[in-house]
């Protein structure tokens, strides 16, 4: 098989891959792997669709049939707090070493994603996000307090 040829067939599954997640009906990677094999991709497995969905951002949010099934939430890239997404944060807390973001189920990926986005230079060190719950490190040069404040700010919590 040619380079050319192995270029298209990847970028013919890349198209394939993202307009099935943006029909938003797959609840498991599983279900991805059979719907790509059902559109010709034999080879295919479930360790290449995580490595996708992780590549592409998608995240399992629940749907309008309040089904928990992947999709893009962002089509531009890294989200702002202009958008609903501070609607999503529903409690911020912290002690001397993190902060815990609590949010709506599913949204944890996507409020870290922004938060991770700001970087080190606003105090950010990292994030790790689960299903509905959010650990912030701070960098070692913002107390704890004061990056618990700006985040606050950010998604407007009352302290």
């Amino acid at each position: 098989m040619s380079i050319i040829s192995t270029k298209k067939k990847k970028a013919n599954l890349i198209k394939i891959f993202k307009n099935l997640i943006k029909k938003e009906k797959f609840s498991t990677q599983t279900e991805i792997v059979h719907a790509l094999q059902e559109e010709g991709f034999s080879n295919i497995n479930q360790s290449k669709v995580s490595r996708m969905l992780t590549k592409f951002g998608a995240v399992r949010i629940r749907n309008t049939k309040m089904e928990m099934v992947y999709c893009f939430p962002l089509e531009l890239g890294v989200p702002n707090t202009t958008s609903p997404l501070k609607n999503l944060v529903l409690d911020i807390d912290y002690n001397d070493i993190l902060i815990i973001i609590h949010t709506s189920p599913g949204a944890a990926q996507l409020i870290a994603r922004l938060l991770d986005s700001l970087g080190k230079s606003e105090g950010i060190l990292g994030t790790i996000a689960g299903d509905d719950t959010i650990f912030v490190v701070p960098t070692r040069f913002f107390k704890t307090i004061q990056l618990y404040s700006s985040i606050q700010s950010l998604f407007e919590q009352k302290i």
